[in-house]
């Protein structure tokens, strides 16, 4: 039995060119976004007469979460600089963000948000320059958090 076109829009992959960034309450643009993804240190465990019971697996810390932006540089486009400037201007009250990453049907509406907590910029790369090249000037915003979630049925 064929399967309609809501059928197959409804488990088809989707696609990862759709997506909008929002930082605090702004929506930015970002060429790339990568580094979402959750990590724990396993704790192998022993106890007592382990040659009898064996070894266990128990989930250990989480791993930092490493977040990479890039993002075209346009004229007075300085958020970027000035968050990393403000992060390290008084590193005992470092201005953390909350980034939200949603992933969009082709109407625009998020079908998957990763939400990152307490975000803290780490290093800001400018653009290569070189003057045979014809590529976009993109500057790379790397940060740090502790808490990701991901949440399939945003709004």
């Amino acid at each position: 039995m064929p399967l309609d076109p809501d059928e197959i829009k409804a488990s088809y992959p989707l696609p990862v060119y759709n997506y909008r960034v929002t930082v605090e309450n702004t929506t930015m643009g970002f060429s790339e976004v990568s580094g979402l993804s959750v990590e724990y240190q396993p704790v192998t465990y022993k106890h007592g007469f382990s040659f009898a019971t064996g070894v266990r697996i128990i989930p250990g810390m989480s791993q930092p979460i490493r977040l990479t932006l890039k993002k075209g540089v346009i004229q007075g486009g300085d958020f970027l600089a000035g968050w990393i400037q403000a992060a390290y201007a008084d590193p005992f009250e470092p201005p953390k963000k909350d980034i939200m990453v949603d992933l969009c049907d082709e109407s625009g509406k998020a079908l998957v948000r990763w939400k990152v907590r307490g975000a803290l910029p780490v290093k800001l790369s400018a653009p290569g320059f070189d003057a045979k090249s014809n590529e976009v000037a993109v500057e790379t915003l790397e940060l740090v958090a502790h808490e990701i979630q991901v949440d399939y049925h945003p709004d």
